[in-house]
């Protein structure tokens, strides 16, 4: 089956290019590519008016917006039709924060209640006096949680959440050495509830409490799965289980009980607040026109870079310690969901997938990475995230220089520098887009994520293929296995010699 945008990718690579110097001669540049949003917790401002965007650029890939019917995938979405077609499935994270198909908002609504009930019994101390909780997932069940955790519970949490997501035992010592297993409990969080790595390492989770006196371990573990059934089996309470629905992937279902460990640590109020702020950005992305929408703006302007330009990464830097998480975050929500070979009815893809997504924190990236990005020969679009309000009481000096150091990055991509020395000079005409929060709260959280889940869905829908499968990762999983399992024959000579040196399968 043949591209039907194929004609209009060609002609979004035959556009002019204006230097960035030069769009901004146009007096309404700043009025159409920066928006402010109003979201519970507070305004977040998106600035594309430093990316070469421009008129021409936004009406080729609005004609192939149309061309992919984005409207009706995104219609499909957010009615709870299977639009995750290889898998047969509904993708319904949205209706988790209550838009949606309708009984797929009831469905949610009641088991978030379930879940909220669990989280204010054990507030209350009705469960035993709970000072820790160890959430054991990995990928998105690891993930969300940490990013979530990090950004808004490290003053102030109710309980002292330790994510735990890696096989390396060192990542669950580090956890239960901060721990005392008499007040601490386990979450236990995998869609299956056959995950190796969480499996594992919560029966080496449940062996630490038996050690640690603790005569019903299996009392001590909450289950965050779509899998109810399997953690019954496994030995949880069904008092203790949290389930979600089958229809939320992994990188996607934060929303979901997935987020237990998020309420548990802020409260229920906060939780509530944070799907608030998402579904502040699906509306928006529901309502508003392609030229006032925040979402399909940020796909525009990646698809520009990755399709006509060639540019094969995106970096994001966060100038707030409180998001150090996000670039980490968004590489698996970005990458396992557009990093495809195939489109979504199984056809080669004639055009690259999703860039490489990479990043870290400013102002440490500042002294690390940011040489190529002045003077590299690579050109990367960079997204700048920072926060008005200050997450710390110390001189608001500190809040100056790193904001300031966050403006000036991209003012400098933007301008260069000319000199006649090569090694001083910079060449500019490098684009940027910043994300300025009034306040970091659970709400713009909650919006963040959202606005970077739906902007990976738009650039999937215009590139036709699937962002809710991963298929990718199973090969090597399933590799792993037959190797525990002692099948480990029959491989290249390198990884042969591998396996003896390292005394596997002997």
């Amino acid at each position: 089956m043949a591209d039907p945008a194929q004609a209009l990718w060609s002609e979004l690579e035959s556009l002019e290019t204006p230097s960035l110097s030069a769009l901004f001669e146009g007096q309404d540049r700043l009025a159409r590519y920066c928006s402010e949003l109003e979201i519970p917790g507070g305004p977040i401002r998106f600035d594309w008016s430093k990316t070469h965007l421009t008129p021409a650029v936004e009406d080729v890939l609005g004609r192939i917006a149309g061309a992919m019917d984005l409207d009706g995938k995104r219609d499909a979405l957010f009615a709870g039709e299977a639009i995750n077609n290889t898998e047969g499935r509904a993708a319904q994270h949205s209706a988790e924060r209550g838009i949606g198909a309708p009984t797929a908002v009831v469905e949610a609504e009641a088991l978030h209640a379930r879940m909220k009930g669990l989280v204010e019994a054990i507030h209350e101390g009705l469960l035993g006096e709970v000072k820790s909780l160890i959430h054991i997932g990995i990928g998105g069940s690891a993930l969300g949680p940490a990013l979530a955790i990090d950004a808004l519970a490290r003053d102030e949490a109710k309980v002292a959440i330790h994510v735990v997501s890696n096989i390396d035992g060192c990542a669950l010592e580090a956890a239960m050495k901060q721990c005392d297993p008499a007040t601490t409990m386990v979450a236990v969080a995998s869609k299956t509830f056959t995950t190796t790595e969480t499996m594992t390492n919560a029966n080496s989770a449940l062996d630490w409490l038996r050690q640690g006196g603790v005569s019903d371990p299996y009392g001590r573990v909450v289950a965050l799965t779509a899998s109810p059934d399997k953690a019954v089996e496994w030995g949880v309470d069904e008092t203790r289980v949290l389930p979600f629905s089958e229809t939320v992937g992994g990188r996607y279902s934060l929303w979901s009980s997935i987020g237990f460990p998020v309420a548990l640590a802020l409260g229920w109020d906060a939780f509530a607040e944070f799907l608030d702020g998402a579904a502040a950005i699906d509306t928006h992305f529901i309502e508003a026109p392609y030229d006032a929408n925040v979402v399909v703006r940020a796909a525009f302007a990646d698809l520009y870079y990755t399709q006509a330009k060639g540019r094969q990464t995106r970096a994001v830097f966060a100038y707030d310690e409180r998001l150090a998480l996000l670039p980490d975050y968004l590489q698996q929500l970005e990458m396992e969901s557009n990093g495809k070979r195939v489109t979504a009815q199984g056809e080669p893809l004639t055009r690259p997938s999703a860039p490489i997504t990479w990043g870290g924190v400013g102002t440490d990236a500042q002294h690390a990475v940011f040489q190529l990005l002045h003077q590299g020969t690579h050109l990367i679009p960079v997204d700048f995230l920072a926060v008005k309000v200050p997450g710390h009481d110390l001189d608001p000096l500190h809040h100056q220089i790193l904001l300031s150091n966050c403006f000036a990055q991209g003012a400098a991509l933007m301008a260069g520098k000319a000199s006649d020395d090569g090694a001083r000079a910079y060449p500019g005409n490098r684009p940027s887009a910043t994300i300025l929060c009034d306040d970091l709260t659970p709400g713009t959280l909650g919006a963040l994520i959202a606005f970077h889940e739906h902007r990976t869905f738009v650039s999937a829908m215009l590139l036709g293929i699937n962002p809710f499968d991963q298929f990718g990762v199973e090969l090597g999983k399933a590799i792993a296995k037959q190797i525990d399992a002692g099948g480990g024959e029959g491989f290249d000579p390198s990884t042969e010699a591998l396996l003896a040196a390292a005394g596997i399968g002997a």
